[in-house]
Protein backbone atom coordinates (compact mmCIF):
# COMPACT_ATOMS: atom_id res chain seq x y z
CA UNK A 1 0.00 0.00 0.00
CA UNK A 2 1.24 3.45 -0.89
CA UNK A 3 0.06 6.46 1.06
CA UNK A 4 1.57 9.57 -0.56
CA UNK A 5 0.82 13.03 0.72
CA UNK A 6 -1.83 14.19 -1.70
CA UNK A 7 -3.23 17.13 0.20
CA UNK A 8 -6.46 17.13 2.13
CA UNK A 9 -8.21 14.56 -0.07
CA UNK A 10 -6.90 11.74 2.15
CA UNK A 11 -7.15 9.41 -0.83
CA UNK A 12 -5.56 6.01 -0.33
CA UNK A 13 -3.82 4.24 -3.21
CA UNK A 14 -3.86 0.46 -3.32
CA UNK A 15 -1.95 -1.70 -5.75
CA UNK A 16 -3.68 -4.97 -6.45
CA UNK A 17 -3.15 -7.55 -9.19
CA UNK A 18 -0.63 -5.20 -10.74
CA UNK A 19 -2.97 -2.23 -11.17
CA UNK A 20 -3.63 0.81 -9.06
CA UNK A 21 -7.07 1.41 -7.61
CA UNK A 22 -7.72 4.87 -6.28
CA UNK A 23 -10.23 4.70 -3.47
CA UNK A 24 -11.57 8.11 -2.52
CA UNK A 25 -13.47 8.72 0.70
CA UNK A 26 -17.21 8.99 0.36
CA UNK A 27 -17.90 12.68 0.38
CA UNK A 28 -20.21 15.19 -1.20
CA UNK A 29 -17.60 17.94 -1.10
CA UNK A 30 -17.27 19.46 -4.56
CA UNK A 31 -13.58 20.26 -4.09
CA UNK A 32 -12.60 16.59 -3.91
CA UNK A 33 -10.43 16.09 -7.03
CA UNK A 34 -10.72 13.01 -9.22
CA UNK A 35 -7.36 11.25 -8.90
CA UNK A 36 -8.31 8.17 -10.92
CA UNK A 37 -6.41 7.53 -14.14
CA UNK A 38 -9.12 7.31 -16.76
CA UNK A 39 -11.03 9.10 -19.47
CA UNK A 40 -11.38 12.87 -19.42
CA UNK A 41 -14.62 14.51 -18.34
CA UNK A 42 -16.21 17.25 -20.40
CA UNK A 43 -14.48 20.60 -20.18
CA UNK A 44 -16.13 22.97 -17.74
CA UNK A 45 -17.22 26.17 -19.45
CA UNK A 46 -17.28 29.29 -17.26
CA UNK A 47 -20.60 31.10 -17.12
CA UNK A 48 -18.93 34.41 -18.01
CA UNK A 49 -17.57 33.00 -21.29
CA UNK A 50 -20.07 30.61 -22.83
CA UNK A 51 -18.87 28.45 -25.69
CA UNK A 52 -20.29 28.52 -29.21
CA UNK A 53 -18.90 27.93 -32.68
CA UNK A 54 -18.57 31.54 -33.86
CA UNK A 55 -16.61 32.49 -30.75
CA UNK A 56 -14.33 29.45 -31.06
CA UNK A 57 -13.66 30.25 -34.73
CA UNK A 58 -12.83 33.85 -33.84
CA UNK A 59 -10.46 32.62 -31.14
CA UNK A 60 -8.76 30.31 -33.63
CA UNK A 61 -8.12 33.22 -35.98
CA UNK A 62 -6.58 35.24 -33.16
CA UNK A 63 -4.49 32.26 -31.99
CA UNK A 64 -2.85 31.99 -35.41
CA UNK A 65 -2.60 35.72 -36.15
CA UNK A 66 0.91 37.24 -35.83
CA UNK A 67 -0.61 40.73 -35.85
CA UNK A 68 -1.15 40.34 -32.11
CA UNK A 69 2.61 40.95 -31.76
CA UNK A 70 4.48 44.25 -32.04
CA UNK A 71 6.19 43.50 -35.37
CA UNK A 72 3.44 41.23 -36.76
CA UNK A 73 5.75 38.21 -36.68
CA UNK A 74 4.74 36.13 -33.64
CA UNK A 75 1.38 34.44 -33.03
CA UNK A 76 0.25 32.22 -30.18
CA UNK A 77 0.77 29.26 -32.54
CA UNK A 78 4.40 30.32 -33.07
CA UNK A 79 5.24 28.85 -29.65
CA UNK A 80 2.26 26.48 -29.36
CA UNK A 81 2.76 24.51 -32.55
CA UNK A 82 -0.11 22.14 -33.43
CA UNK A 83 2.18 19.44 -34.84
CA UNK A 84 4.22 19.53 -31.61
CA UNK A 85 1.23 18.91 -29.37
CA UNK A 86 0.65 22.69 -29.14
CA UNK A 87 4.01 23.01 -27.37
CA UNK A 88 7.27 24.52 -28.63
CA UNK A 89 9.74 22.18 -30.39
CA UNK A 90 12.56 24.68 -29.66
CA UNK A 91 14.32 24.37 -26.32
CA UNK A 92 13.64 28.00 -25.43
CA UNK A 93 10.72 29.88 -26.91
CA UNK A 94 11.49 32.89 -29.10
CA UNK A 95 9.71 36.24 -29.29
CA UNK A 96 9.76 39.29 -31.52
CA UNK A 97 13.18 40.14 -32.91
CA UNK A 98 14.40 36.65 -32.05
CA UNK A 99 14.47 37.39 -28.32
CA UNK A 100 14.99 34.19 -26.36
CA UNK A 101 12.95 33.39 -23.31
CA UNK A 102 14.23 31.35 -20.39
CA UNK A 103 11.65 28.54 -20.58
CA UNK A 104 10.18 26.11 -23.06
CA UNK A 105 6.53 27.01 -23.72
CA UNK A 106 4.23 24.40 -22.14
CA UNK A 107 1.59 22.69 -24.24
CA UNK A 108 -1.71 24.52 -24.67
CA UNK A 109 -3.36 21.13 -25.16
CA UNK A 110 -5.68 20.20 -22.28
CA UNK A 111 -4.90 23.51 -20.56
CA UNK A 112 -8.67 23.80 -20.18
CA UNK A 113 -8.44 21.33 -17.29
CA UNK A 114 -5.86 23.40 -15.36
CA UNK A 115 -6.88 25.82 -12.63
CA UNK A 116 -3.58 27.71 -12.94
CA UNK A 117 -1.72 28.56 -16.15
CA UNK A 118 1.97 28.93 -17.08
CA UNK A 119 4.79 26.89 -15.56
CA UNK A 120 4.62 29.04 -12.41
CA UNK A 121 0.83 29.29 -12.20
CA UNK A 122 0.74 33.07 -12.36
CA UNK A 123 -2.55 33.16 -14.31
CA UNK A 124 -5.74 31.83 -12.77
CA UNK A 125 -7.70 31.30 -15.99
CA UNK A 126 -7.27 30.81 -19.71
CA UNK A 127 -8.70 34.30 -20.20
CA UNK A 128 -5.99 35.82 -18.02
CA UNK A 129 -3.31 33.68 -19.65
CA UNK A 130 -4.32 34.73 -23.17
CA UNK A 131 -3.33 38.36 -22.60
CA UNK A 132 -0.02 37.63 -20.88
CA UNK A 133 2.21 36.78 -23.88
CA UNK A 134 0.83 39.72 -25.90
CA UNK A 135 2.21 42.16 -23.33
CA UNK A 136 5.39 40.26 -22.44
CA UNK A 137 8.41 42.24 -23.76
CA UNK A 138 10.29 39.03 -24.56
CA UNK A 139 7.37 37.35 -26.31
CA UNK A 140 4.91 39.38 -28.42
CA UNK A 141 6.04 42.74 -26.97
CA UNK A 142 2.81 44.55 -27.84
CA UNK A 143 0.39 46.63 -25.79
CA UNK A 144 -3.27 45.79 -25.47
CA UNK A 145 -4.12 49.30 -26.65
CA UNK A 146 -2.20 48.79 -29.89
CA UNK A 147 -3.60 45.29 -30.47
CA UNK A 148 -7.14 46.60 -30.11
CA UNK A 149 -6.35 49.48 -32.47
CA UNK A 150 -4.86 47.16 -35.10
CA UNK A 151 -7.70 44.65 -35.03
CA UNK A 152 -10.40 47.31 -35.09
CA UNK A 153 -8.93 48.55 -38.38
CA UNK A 154 -9.60 45.15 -39.99
CA UNK A 155 -13.17 44.89 -41.24
CA UNK A 156 -13.23 41.10 -40.99
CA UNK A 157 -12.41 41.29 -37.29
CA UNK A 158 -14.76 44.18 -36.58
CA UNK A 159 -17.63 42.25 -38.14
CA UNK A 160 -16.80 39.04 -36.26
CA UNK A 161 -16.41 40.74 -32.88
CA UNK A 162 -19.72 42.54 -33.33
CA UNK A 163 -21.45 39.29 -34.32
CA UNK A 164 -19.97 37.32 -31.40
CA UNK A 165 -19.88 39.92 -28.62
CA UNK A 166 -22.12 42.72 -29.85
CA UNK A 167 -19.22 45.18 -29.73
CA UNK A 168 -15.90 46.01 -31.32
CA UNK A 169 -12.56 44.60 -30.28
CA UNK A 170 -11.46 44.98 -26.65
CA UNK A 171 -8.91 43.26 -24.40
CA UNK A 172 -11.73 41.40 -22.65
CA UNK A 173 -13.25 40.06 -25.86
CA UNK A 174 -9.83 39.10 -27.26
CA UNK A 175 -9.14 37.10 -24.11
CA UNK A 176 -12.54 35.42 -24.15
CA UNK A 177 -12.29 34.42 -27.81
CA UNK A 178 -8.78 32.93 -27.48
CA UNK A 179 -9.76 31.09 -24.29
CA UNK A 180 -12.85 29.67 -26.00
CA UNK A 181 -10.68 28.25 -28.77
CA UNK A 182 -8.12 26.87 -26.32
CA UNK A 183 -10.90 24.98 -24.52
CA UNK A 184 -11.31 22.92 -27.68
CA UNK A 185 -7.66 21.78 -27.72
CA UNK A 186 -8.30 18.45 -26.05
CA UNK A 187 -6.17 15.33 -26.34
CA UNK A 188 -8.34 12.28 -25.83
CA UNK A 189 -9.34 8.99 -27.48
CA UNK A 190 -5.80 7.69 -27.08
CA UNK A 191 -4.93 3.97 -27.03
CA UNK A 192 -4.94 4.32 -23.22
CA UNK A 193 -8.49 5.72 -23.29
CA UNK A 194 -9.62 2.81 -25.45
CA UNK A 195 -7.91 0.39 -23.08
CA UNK A 196 -9.64 1.70 -19.96
CA UNK A 197 -12.94 1.73 -21.90
CA UNK A 198 -12.64 -2.02 -22.33
CA UNK A 199 -10.53 -2.60 -25.45
CA UNK A 200 -7.79 -4.72 -23.90
CA UNK A 201 -5.99 -4.98 -27.23
CA UNK A 202 -5.49 -1.21 -27.42
CA UNK A 203 -2.24 -1.41 -25.40
CA UNK A 204 0.69 -3.64 -26.21
CA UNK A 205 1.96 -6.03 -23.57
CA UNK A 206 4.89 -3.67 -22.97
CA UNK A 207 2.60 -0.66 -22.55
CA UNK A 208 0.47 -2.61 -20.07
CA UNK A 209 3.57 -3.43 -18.06
CA UNK A 210 4.49 0.25 -18.29
CA UNK A 211 1.05 1.14 -16.93
CA UNK A 212 1.74 -1.02 -13.88
CA UNK A 213 5.14 0.59 -13.41
CA UNK A 214 3.62 4.07 -13.80
CA UNK A 215 1.33 3.35 -10.87
CA UNK A 216 3.80 1.36 -8.79
CA UNK A 217 7.57 1.09 -8.87
CA UNK A 218 8.16 4.19 -11.03
CA UNK A 219 5.89 6.31 -8.77
CA UNK A 220 4.82 8.57 -11.66
CA UNK A 221 1.24 8.56 -10.37
CA UNK A 222 2.22 10.50 -7.25
CA UNK A 223 2.16 13.68 -9.35
CA UNK A 224 0.72 12.59 -12.68
CA UNK A 225 -2.70 11.51 -11.49
CA UNK A 226 -6.30 12.17 -12.46
CA UNK A 227 -7.85 11.97 -15.94
CA UNK A 228 -5.44 14.62 -17.24
CA UNK A 229 -2.37 12.94 -15.71
CA UNK A 230 -1.42 15.92 -13.54
CA UNK A 231 -2.05 16.93 -9.94
CA UNK A 232 -1.97 20.59 -11.01
CA UNK A 233 0.55 21.27 -8.24
CA UNK A 234 4.11 22.59 -8.19
CA UNK A 235 7.23 20.53 -7.48
CA UNK A 236 10.99 20.96 -7.35
CA UNK A 237 12.31 17.92 -9.20
CA UNK A 238 15.98 18.79 -9.23
CA UNK A 239 15.96 19.77 -12.90
CA UNK A 240 19.37 21.20 -13.86
CA UNK A 241 19.27 24.92 -14.67
CA UNK A 242 20.31 25.59 -18.26
CA UNK A 243 19.87 28.45 -20.69
CA UNK A 244 19.85 32.23 -20.40
CA UNK A 245 18.49 32.36 -16.84
CA UNK A 246 21.10 31.97 -14.12
CA UNK A 247 18.37 30.94 -11.70
CA UNK A 248 14.68 30.30 -12.25
CA UNK A 249 12.75 30.35 -8.99
CA UNK A 250 9.51 29.15 -10.58
CA UNK A 251 6.44 29.25 -8.36
CA UNK A 252 8.34 31.29 -5.75
CA UNK A 253 8.15 34.32 -8.03
CA UNK A 254 4.37 34.22 -7.63
CA UNK A 255 3.89 33.18 -4.00
CA UNK A 256 7.16 34.34 -2.33
CA UNK A 257 6.99 31.17 -0.23
CA UNK A 258 10.36 29.53 0.40
CA UNK A 259 8.78 26.12 -0.09
CA UNK A 260 8.01 27.08 -3.70
CA UNK A 261 11.59 27.87 -4.73
CA UNK A 262 12.41 26.01 -7.93
CA UNK A 263 8.94 24.46 -8.10
CA UNK A 264 7.11 24.19 -11.42
CA UNK A 265 3.67 22.94 -12.39
CA UNK A 266 3.18 19.27 -13.16
CA UNK A 267 2.37 19.11 -16.88
CA UNK A 268 -0.22 16.83 -18.40
CA UNK A 269 1.19 13.67 -19.92
CA UNK A 270 -1.54 13.38 -22.53
CA UNK A 271 0.10 13.39 -25.98
CA UNK A 272 3.44 13.84 -24.21
CA UNK A 273 5.21 11.96 -27.02
CA UNK A 274 4.51 14.97 -29.26
CA UNK A 275 5.70 17.75 -26.96
CA UNK A 276 9.49 17.34 -26.85
CA UNK A 277 11.72 18.85 -25.55
CA UNK A 278 10.74 18.34 -21.93
CA UNK A 279 10.70 20.20 -18.60
CA UNK A 280 10.47 23.97 -18.21
CA UNK A 281 14.06 24.24 -19.44
CA UNK A 282 13.49 22.07 -22.50
CA UNK A 283 16.61 20.29 -21.32
CA UNK A 284 15.57 16.75 -22.26
CA UNK A 285 15.17 15.91 -25.94
CA UNK A 286 13.45 12.53 -25.58
CA UNK A 287 11.16 10.63 -23.25
CA UNK A 288 14.00 8.17 -22.70
CA UNK A 289 16.11 11.02 -21.27
CA UNK A 290 13.25 12.06 -18.99
CA UNK A 291 12.79 8.52 -17.71
CA UNK A 292 16.52 8.22 -17.02
CA UNK A 293 16.44 11.54 -15.14
CA UNK A 294 13.69 10.25 -12.86
CA UNK A 295 15.39 6.88 -12.55
CA UNK A 296 18.43 8.64 -11.09
CA UNK A 297 16.25 10.70 -8.73
CA UNK A 298 17.01 14.10 -10.23
CA UNK A 299 19.95 16.30 -9.33
CA UNK A 300 20.92 17.26 -5.80
CA UNK A 301 19.53 20.79 -5.52
CA UNK A 302 18.24 22.71 -2.49
CA UNK A 303 14.54 22.18 -1.79
CA UNK A 304 14.12 19.13 -4.03
CA UNK A 305 10.92 17.19 -3.31
CA UNK A 306 11.46 14.31 -0.91
CA UNK A 307 9.85 11.75 -3.22
CA UNK A 308 12.54 12.34 -5.87
CA UNK A 309 14.83 9.40 -5.24
CA UNK A 310 16.38 6.66 -7.33
CA UNK A 311 13.91 4.22 -8.90
CA UNK A 312 16.34 1.47 -9.92
CA UNK A 313 14.39 0.60 -13.04
CA UNK A 314 15.80 -2.13 -15.28
CA UNK A 315 16.34 -1.41 -18.98
CA UNK A 316 13.23 -3.35 -19.99
CA UNK A 317 11.19 -1.50 -17.38
CA UNK A 318 12.31 1.85 -18.78
CA UNK A 319 11.32 0.70 -22.27
CA UNK A 320 7.91 -0.47 -21.02
CA UNK A 321 7.32 2.85 -19.29
CA UNK A 322 8.13 4.70 -22.52
CA UNK A 323 5.69 2.46 -24.38
CA UNK A 324 2.95 3.42 -21.95
CA UNK A 325 3.70 7.14 -22.26
CA UNK A 326 3.48 6.80 -26.04
CA UNK A 327 0.04 5.23 -25.63
CA UNK A 328 -1.27 8.55 -24.23
CA UNK A 329 -1.21 10.25 -27.65
CA UNK A 330 -4.74 11.30 -28.58
CA UNK A 331 -6.54 12.21 -31.79
CA UNK A 332 -5.63 15.90 -31.92
CA UNK A 333 -2.28 15.75 -33.73
CA UNK A 334 -2.74 18.31 -36.51
CA UNK A 335 -4.78 21.39 -37.38
CA UNK A 336 -5.37 23.28 -40.61
CA UNK A 337 -4.28 26.91 -40.58
CA UNK A 338 -7.21 29.33 -40.78
CA UNK A 339 -7.52 32.00 -43.44
CA UNK A 340 -6.96 35.27 -41.62
CA UNK A 341 -9.13 38.34 -42.32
Amino acid sequence: MIQPALGRTKTILFITTGFLLLVAPLSGLSEEPNLALGQLPKVRIPSHNLQYDAKVELGKLLFFDPRLSKDNSVSCAFCHVPAAGFADPRQFSLGVGGKQGGRNAPSAMNAAYSHLQFWDGRASSLEEQALGPIQNPVEMAETLKNVVKKLNKIKGYRDRFRAVFGQEVSPDTIAKAIAAFERTLISTNSPFDKFVAGDKGALSAGAQRGFELFQGKARCVLCHNGPNFTDGKFHNLGVPQVGPLKEDLGRYNVTKRDADRGAFKTPTLRSVALTAPYMHTGGFKTLDEVIEFYNKGGEAVPGKDAFMSQLNLAEQEKKDLADFLNSLTGDLTSMALPRLP
